[in-house]
């Protein structure tokens, strides 16, 4: 597969740093952040590679030369006036054949692109966006996906949003087939998400990856200096699936949010102090934050699975909002007892999934490459404690919510704290990143 990156950008922003750099020659730690990107494809075996350039280019092109320096073949295509994000591409579309991958050069990043390859060919996607949670949703691009990854909606940035959405940002990284490109007739300037793509997804011919790999804009001085601490260290290389992660796996109720029975409407969920603090402490080491949940109020037919999503949105809005995000959620909807007025027959029975058996941390450990004995579990019930023992987890008990007073199990964290801020400042040093 090829890979074109778009290394035209000016770096306006950046021009308090240098303005004779073009933004993707910025160094870090001495190297230039358009290297990192094609250290990044050749670790998956891309090496044909073709560099849009424009402002500055000659900066690029001598820096790199034909990329045999660093194991790849380079071309070149020199814009010579700006054609947005995509009109570019008009020049490439007889040359390029198969499904390509599209970068923006100004990301710090570090991928296992076979997997995000192999996800827009099994759906024979036209475009795929790679998605993940950021620390800013409510000032991006937030993709709207149905669960097989069919985006419905691209919500922009700079819009108000009166309404609760899911954290998942539009990373600025496409797996793009040349059918995208046969539209195009002349080369004009374009915007690749606000034209081209935006005209696919009515098809249904877009789909959206979801990673937890590091994908980080370094377009402004603080930017720049934040990735700069994560290349210093090792959260971007780390966080490649290639690699076995690590997680903290997080209890919903009693844990993130205040306790109030069985919650089953948005009005009811209240973020507990503290909660997103200790989440941007777990955002900025290489723990993976993934919360795993039961919810038999869906299978009681006390709330539907529209209203669980409701307020699994409003947490990730709220959380958004403080600069945290968790990077994913698994919920289990079964419950095995029966009699409940209203109940949902076909979800009423003994699963795999339902704490304190492991299913959904086994589903996140075979999504993520977590590997759970390196993992840790907090929770305020003995049900989460025996969750992440029968994982092979290290555990937190936390003392809010029901503080493991429910007394199931007799079982023993091996930490107590006294809510998840102080949960995690434990996890944290253990293990600093």
């Amino acid at each position: 597969m090829k890979a074109v990156i778009m290394a035209g950008g000016k770096g306006t922003r950046l021009q308090t740093v240098s303005k004779d750099i073009p933004k993707p020659m910025f160094p870090v730690f001495n190297k230039p952040v358009l290297e990192y990107q094609i250290d990044s494809l050749k670790k998956s075996g891309i090496t044909d590679i073709t560099l849009i350039i424009g402002h500055l280019g000659a900066v690029i092109q001598s820096y790199f030369g034909d990329g045999t320096r660093f194991g790849v073949q380079l071309q070149y295509f020199t814009e010579e006036k700006p054609l947005g994000t995509a009109g570019a591409l008009y020049y490439l579309k007889d040359k390029i054949s198969d499904d390509f991958l599209l970068l923006f050069g100004d990301l710090l990043l570090d991928m296992d692109w076979t997997r995000f390859m192999s996800f827009h060919k099994e759906r024979r996607a036209v475009v795929t966006l790679c998605g993940h949670p950021n620390s800013h949703p409510y000032d991006s691009d937030v993709i709207v996906a149905n669960p097989e990854g069919m985006v419905t909606e691209i919500l922009p940035k700079n819009t108000e949003r009166s309404f609760f959405y899911h954290n998942f940002v539009n990373a600025g990284v496409y797996c793009v087939s040349p059918r995208l490109l046969s539209s195009m007739e002349s080369a004009e300037k374009i915007d690749l998400e606000k034209q081209m793509i935006a005209g696919q997804i009515g098809k249904g011919t877009v789909y959206a990856y979801r990673t937890t790999e590091y994908i980080k804009d370094m377009g402004t001085p603080d930017r720049l200096h934040s990735v700069t601490a994560d290349v210093k260290n090792k959260i971007v290389s780390s966080r490649n699936l290639k690699n076995r992660q690590k997680a903290v796996f997080l209890d919903r109720d009693g844990t993130i949010n205040v306790l109030r029975g069985f919650l089953n409407n948005t009005s009811d969920f209240e973020l507990l102090p503290g909660t997103a603090e200790a989440l941007r402490m777990l955002n900025a080491s290489r723990y993976l934050t993934i919360v795993a949940t039961n919810q038999p109020v869906v299978a009681r037919g006390e709330c539907t699975f529209d209203e669980l999503e409701q307020i699994h949105m409003k947490m990730e809005t709220e959380l958004g909002k403080q600069g945290a995000c968790i990077d994913d959620l698994f919920f289990c909807p079964h419950h095995p007892h029966k009699g409940y007025d209203g109940e949902i027959p076909e979800l009423k029975f003994d699963c795999s999934c339902r704490k304190p058996k492991t299913g959904m941390l086994q589903q996140a450990a075979e999504k993520y490459h977590i590997d759970l004995a390196d993992s840790w579990y907090i929770g305020d019930t003995t049900t989460d404690l025996l969750t992440g023992i029968r994982a092979s987890m290290r555990t937190i008990l936390v003392k809010t919510g029901e503080a493991g007073l429910d007394r199931k199990y007799d079982v023993r964290a091996d930490y107590t704290a006294e809510n998840l801020l102080e949960a995690v400042s434990i996890v944290l040093k253990s293990n600093p990143y």
